[in-house]
């Protein structure tokens, strides 16, 4: 299953020694300070979405090292000639007492990128320091898609629960679960998770897959 998942972003920061260094593992030669700039990202969270679905702690942390060196990109347009930023380092954000409707602690996986200081990208982080360019979105795979009422997985067997609806008292959401691949980042125009601002499609493992042949292509 292919996930596309949309949230809010925040300002540049400094960049520090060790950024340089982690920068340095992605780039072909030893950069500055100067010549960088860094901002966070909130890539996605372990809330009950606007479409009842969410990502679960420990999917989070499985695909907290798949988005390191993943690309950022505009409205998820798979072309070299869109890349604007790369992440060089993510962490899973656990914070404090504050619960999900699923009932478990809140966490978010946040993620820093790096983008080149150019004339061409200027106008970018102008407006990524202005707050016009805010929402980010990724695209990633999960294995499974389970139901929180009946345990299976909705991409293998028939599920008659009604995303949304209360069974028992029980809220049927579905937990995206068994992260396979992180594709990129990128820059989006409308958020719609009720905390963070996430938009999210799914489809099929099979179109999952084709990508992940794709941009192993690129890759190569």
């Amino acid at each position: 299953m292919r996930v596309i998942k949309e949230t809010a972003k925040r300002g540049g920061t400094a960049v520090s020694a060790e950024d340089l260094e982690q920068i340095g593992a992605l780039a072909r030669k030893s950069l500055r300070a100067e010549e960088v700039y860094v901002f966070p990202v909130r890539l996605c969270d372990n809330e009950v979405d606007r479409d009842w679905e969410r990502f679960t702690e420990k999917t989070l942390e499985e695909l907290a090292p798949m988005f390191v060196g993943k690309a950022g990109i505009f409205d998820h347009q798979w072309s070299a000639r869109g890349q604007a930023a790369r992440i060089y380092k993510t962490q899973v954000v656990r914070e404090g007492p504050q619960l999900t409707r699923a009932g478990d602690g809140y966490c978010w996986l946040k993620g820093w990128a790096y983008m080149v200081r150019t004339e061409g990208n200027r106008d970018l982080i102008a407006e990524i320091e202005g707050g016009i360019k805010r929402e980010v979105s990724v695209g990633c795979a999960v294995e499974r898609a389970v139901c929180s009422v009946c345990g299976c997985d909705r991409n293998t067997a028939d599920c008659e629960h009604e995303k949304g609806r209360m069974y028992g008292g029980q809220l049927c959401f579905i937990s995206l679960e068994g992260a396979s691949d992180a594709y990129e980042f990128s820059f989006v125009a409308v958020p719609a998770q009720p905390a963070a601002g996430v938009v999210k499609s799914a489809r099929l493992e099979e179109e999952a897959a084709m990508g992940r042949r794709y941009l192993k292509g690129l890759r190569e």
